[in-house]
């Protein structure tokens, strides 16, 4: 049986106190941009707890047993009927949405918590994207926030319980000019400094990497080098959304399916000083629900869930396709990735080409592919691997892009209390998905943002304090 209690009982400007605390705490900074925010908290009542559970481990004695006892496996996660409070809301069961909820109650024992999506787990771009993982970005701020990102990744099947089928094969950024091949450079030492492997490699060293790519100088889009990145590599998306999903059930986590978020309430009589007001609760189609705090992980809708509590975001949604063709022999060791050309090309387990590009040049909410791209793509990816031309292509698919002027996310506090955004990811998002939520966990929990995601705050914009990652950012990989 699930037990509840009022909100405001144990939380104050969004930040949850997991014990009972007393004390102010103060914004700093245009925007609360130190993450810190006003209130009293006086407690002394301890936060609700839903309902844990152990769940089945999955092991091949376990498998074993249940095949020789013909048991079934219980449902990875459960239903619920919709509370009508919670300490924390978080919109969109996407990675993010899931791995902030897993960390709040692994990390902080936080556990009356609602993750709410208008469709079904892993529907939106956690579930369209090509799943490629790196960490060789540009600026330091972004490479060590990757690399965290790329360090969780690695242990996750453990850490879940779940097969993620993390592979790191490899990423290889190729260079068709002068000017790229200088920013290769330039990334490489950047990457190095903050102890990322990534080195730049000539034409020979692409050849031995990937055989079937033309490197000669008679190429209409000669190879000059490449970033060559070994902890790069693939993983299985929707194992990731689901294995997020199970644990964070496991902990007591509620996750509602098929409720959209149409409004957010905010006490407007409590705005002051550069401070909006403050959330008070959520209105979805199955009802309305009471919360101090509401986490928007919407990816391309986040400007509409933004627009809700009147904070207005610098990101344009836009659509990002991808195909996939028949299955051949695996031939494909490593992601290769062409900024020049709008193309990146990986080859999955069994066999598969998956491709992709850049954004498509106009903002939309369609999620349809079409006949241009198919014909760009192909065209660009026979440019590097003459050989693929009899390949033929099953389906291709579009998903939603939040892009923002720098090419980095806005993460942390907004002017409205109790409002954190966790949005404007572009085509990097899943990337970043097991650092974002165990940053925004602690955020939450402690109502300070912590270091590794204080460059993202929204406030940069206003005063030009923008993290550029246009060169490593630019092409959907």
């Amino acid at each position: 049986m699930s037990t509840q209690r009022t909100p405001s009982a144990a939380t104050t400007s969004g930040v949850l106190r997991p014990r009972p605390t007393r004390g102010i705490v103060r914004v700093n900074g245009p925007n609360g941009r130190n993450g810190r925010v006003h209130g009293r908290v006086h407690s002394s009542r301890k936060p609700a707890r839903y309902s844990s559970r152990k769940p089945a481990r999955y092991s091949a004695l376990n498998l074993f047993r249940r095949g020789l006892a013909h048991a079934d496996w219980p449902r990875s996660w459960r239903g619920h009927d919709l509370a009508p409070s919670y300490d924390v809301v978080i919109v969109g069961a996407g990675v993010h949405g899931l791995a902030t909820a897993y960390y709040l109650a692994a990390n902080h024992g936080i556990t009356n918590v609602a993750v709410l999506d208008k469709g079904y787990i892993g529907g939106g771009g956690s579930g369209r994207n090509t799943a490629i993982v790196r960490s060789n970005y540009l600026t330091p701020e972004g490479v060590r926030f990757y690399d965290r990102s790329v360090k969780l990744y690695e242990a996750l099947a453990a850490d879940l319980n779940f097969n993620v089928m993390f592979s790191q094969r490899g990423h290889l950024t190729l260079a068709h000019n002068d000017s790229s091949l200088r920013t290769m450079r330039w990334r490489a030492e950047v990457n190095k400094l903050e102890g990322v492997d990534s080195e730049v490699v000539g034409p020979a060293e692409v050849k031995k990497l990937v055989p079937f790519m033309d490197v000669s100088e008679d190429a209409r889009y000669p190879i000059l080098g490449a970033l060559y990145h070994p902890p790069g590599g693939t993983i299985r998306h929707d194992a990731v959304n689901w294995g997020y999903a199970r644990a964070a059930d496991a902990h007591g986590v509620q996750i509602h399916q098929q409720t959209e978020v149409v409004g957010i309430d905010v006490d407007a009589s409590r705005a002051q000083g550069e401070r909006a007001g403050r959330v008070t609760g959520v209105t979805t189609t199955r009802g309305r629900i009471a919360t101090p705090t509401v986490v928007n992980c919407t990816a391309g809708w986040s400007t509409l869930i933004s627009d809700m509590v009147g904070v207005a975001m610098p990101i344009i949604t836009s659509p990002l396709q991808a195909a996939v063709t028949e299955p051949v022999k695996v031939f494909l060791e490593t992601v290769v990735v062409s900024g020049t050309l709008h193309v990146y090309v990986s080859q999955t387990d069994r066999g598969e080409l998956v491709f992709g590009a850049s954004v498509d040049p106009y903002p939309s909410y369609s999620m349809r592919g079409s006949l241009e791209f198919t014909e760009e793509l192909a065209g660009h990816v026979l440019e590097l691997m003459p050989s693929l031309a009899k390949l033929r292509v099953l389906r291709q698919w579009a998903g939603l892009c939040d892009m923002t002027p720098d090419y980095s996310p806005v993460m942390g506090v907004t002017p409205v209390e109790g409002f954190l955004v966790d949005v404007g990811w572009g085509t990097y998002g899943f990337k970043a998905g097991p650092v974002a939520g165990e940053a925004m966990a602690e955020l939450v929990a402690t109502g300070k943002t912590p270091e590794i995601i204080a460059a993202f705050d929204l406030a940069r914009f206003a005063e030009g304090r923008l993290v550029g990652e246009k060169g490593a950012a630019s092409v959907g990989h």
